[in-house]
């Protein structure tokens, strides 16, 4: 006789955080408490209806469709391999208007500077900005700076925000995922968390590891140059590619099966995250995406993918399904399967 499916709807978490009267670390980490905190506390105080809330809001501005969006960067170190703080203010959000399918035009860079920071670094982050925002061909048109006591910041606080133009028929949203799609990254995954965290304890893992933050909106041109009927696109940054799968099966009130074997992570990041402990589905990207692509597309937007430079290690990782809806399972290398939840906070903090 069959053993009655488990009520996950029952299942509680043990940790007390949830009901914590104060901000603590993990409302920053874009997992569950990232989520209740933004569900919870802002949507209702702003007026802001939660539904289908995305990378960026596509709007209508006297009848252009103009995606926005805005992030705030406080990454600890300030420089690490291959990037700093400046590359990850323009490129995460040029790649938040990217997954809309925008074509990133412009930017708004402020700054927040701790009184007694050398000007030296100052000038080395914004050196930073201006070499990115050049790469990724967009321009910062306005912003602000402002200073705080000694001691009241971490040096240098970057916010931008950013407009882009959406092509006509481009619709890509999280509620848009259905049963049968299938579901790609562009690349390894937990490159850049594995990165920062080297420098930031000092560890080694055999060979250095850069980040691999990048503007990501050729690529997707790319894709969309297969077929506009993509449905969904993300940027698997903080909670890494679980946050990411969980938020759109949410969305879309779709099951996502996933091969653990088929999501491609370098030795490097499966070694170090082995001997630390962590799992490299929830560890940070800034250069990578996950695609949600109707399956008698696929093939070509794949093939499309591997001919870019950022998508060169493209691959097919799983597929959505009309059961579990709501939940992220993973297939093991020894056949079982397991759930793949949204983590209460954030494996690392302060990666981005």
């Amino acid at each position: 006789m069959a053993e009655p499916a488990p009520d996950l709807d029952g299942w509680t978490c043990p940790v007390p955080l949830r009901d914590s009267p104060t901000i603590v670390m993990g409302h920053g980490g874009g997992g569950q408490l990232s989520a209740e905190l933004i569900e919870h506390l802002f949507l209702p105080a702003f007026g802001t209806a939660p539904e289908a809330l995305g990378d960026s809001a596509v709007v209508d501005l006297g009848g252009v469709r103009v995606a926005f969006s805005t992030d705030t960067f406080v990454v600890r170190p300030l420089f690490f391999p291959g990037g700093s703080i400046g590359h990850l203010a323009v490129n995460g959000t040029v790649n938040d208007l990217a997954m809309s399918g925008a074509v990133p035009r412009y930017l708004s860079c402020a700054v927040v500077l701790e009184e007694g920071t050398d000007l030296a670094v100052v000038g080395r982050v914004a050196e930073d900005i201006g070499s990115a925002a050049t790469a990724a061909g967009v321009t910062v048109v306005t912003g602000d700076t402002k200073v705080v006591d000694a001691g009241h910041g971490d040096q240098v606080f970057v916010n931008t925000a950013g407009l882009g133009l959406v092509p006509d028929g481009v619709d890509l949203r999280p509620d848009r995922a259905r049963p049968g799609d299938v579901v790609i990254v562009s690349g390894d995954i937990g490159v850049h968390g594995i990165a920062v965290l080297s420098v930031r304890e000092g560890l080694e893992f055999g060979s250095e590891l850069t980040t691999d933050s990048a503007p990501l909106h050729t690529l997707v041109a790319a894709m969309l140059g297969v077929t506009r009927d993509l449905r969904a696109l993300r940027d698997p940054t903080r909670g890494g590619l679980a946050t990411s799968l969980n938020e759109i099966a949410r969305a879309s009130g779709v099951g996502i099966e996933i091969v653990e074997r088929s999501v491609p992570v370098p030795p490097d990041v499966g070694n170090a995250c082995a001997l630390l402990g962590l799992d490299p589905l929830y560890v940070a990207n800034e250069g990578k995406l996950v695609a949600f692509v109707p399956r008698e597309h696929a093939e070509a937007v794949l093939a499309a993918m591997r001919t870019h430079p950022l998508g060169l290690g493209a691959a097919v990782i799983g597929e959505c399904v009309d059961v579990h809806p709501g939940l992220v399972v993973a297939r093991t290398g020894f056949g079982a399967t397991r759930i793949v939840d949204t983590p209460l906070g954030e494996q690392l903090p302060r990666i981005c």
